[in-house]
C-alpha cells in the first residue's frame, strides 16, 4: 500500500525529490554517521547525479545535508555560501561506478577533530535514500528506521551480546545485517529499529567486549 508521501512526494526546496531532496539526505546522512561538524568533503557524482546534477541543484542539496539542513529548508540554495561561513572546503566531480544505481554520490568526508567516513549512498526517488556502502563495507540501509551501526571483532557471542541489550531495553530489531572481512577480523553490523535507541543504551553497546565504536542515525520525525 502506497502512503501518501509516496504519491505527493516530500516536502522539499528544489525541482526535484531525487535529485534534490534525496541529495540533501544523502548528505545529512553522511553528517550523521561522521558524528560531528564536517570541514572537508569529496563529493563524486555517479550517472544522473553527474549528468544533470547541477541543474537541479544535487550539488547544492548536497552541501546543505553536510550541513545540517532538511529537504524543506529554504537556505538550501545558499549552501555554498554557507559553507564558506562554516569553514566547510569541499570539490564536488563526476566519478564512474560499477553497477550502481544512477543517482549515486560517494563521499569522502573529514571532521573537525579529524574523524573520517566514506560513504556511498543511492537517491531512489521520492525523497528517498538507500546507503549503499560505509568505509569501505558493503551496507544496505535507508534511514527510514533508526538505525545502529556496529564495528567490532568478529568473536564467538558478539551478536547476541549486542542484541541482548536492545533486548533488555524493549527495543525491536526491524532489519539486520551482519558483514565481516574475514574469519576473526572486522565485522560490521547494522541494526534497523522502532523504537530509538537511547545514548544509556548506546554507551552500554560501546564499552562491550569487541566493540570498536557505536554510530547512531536516528530517523527524521522520531
Amino acid at each position: 500500500m502506497l502512503d501518501i508521501f509516496d504519491i505527493l512526494g516530500p516536502v522539499m526546496v528544489g525541482p526535484s525529490s531525487s535529485h534534490t531532496a534525496g541529495a540533501v539526505r544523502i548528505g545529512r546522512m553522511a553528517r550523521t554517521l561522521l558524528g560531528g561538524r564536517p570541514v572537508q568533503a569529496d563529493i563524486g557524482l555517479h550517472g544522473s547525479f553527474a549528468e544533470t546534477g547541477q541543474g537541479h541543484g544535487t550539488d547544492r542539496a548536497l552541501v546543505a545535508g553536510l550541513l545540517g539542513m532538511s529537504p524543506d529548508d529554504l537556505d538550501i540554495p545558499r549552501s555554498f555560501e554557507l559553507a564558506a561561513e562554516q569553514g566547510l572546503r569541499f570539490c564536488i566531480h563526476p566519478v564512474q561506478l560499477r553497477e550502481a544505481h544512477p543517482n549515486t554520490a560517494v563521499l569522502e568526508v573529514v571532521g573537525a577533530g579529524g574523524e573520517t567516513l566514506s560513504l556511498q549512498a543511492a537517491s531512489t526517488g521520492g525523497g528517498r535514500i538507500r546507503v549503499d556502502r560505509l568505509d569501505g563495507v558493503d551496507v544496505s540501509f535507508t534511514g527510514a528506521f533508526n538505525t545502529l551501526i556496529v564495528p567490532h571483532q568478529d568473536i564467538f557471542g558478539e551478536v547476541a551480546d549486542v542484541t541482548r541489550e536492545l533486548s533488555d531495553a524493549r527495543i525491536n530489531i526491524a532489519n539486520m545485517s551482519l558483514c565481516r572481512s574475514r574469519r576473526g577480523g572486522e565485522s560490521l553490523m547494522v541494526i534497523e529499529t522502532d523504537q530509538k535507541v537511547p545514548p544509556a543504551v548506546r554507551d552500554v553497546i560501546g564499552h562491550l567486549h569487541g566493540v570498536n565504536s557505536v554510530i547512531y542515525y536516528e530517523k527524521e520525525g522520531g
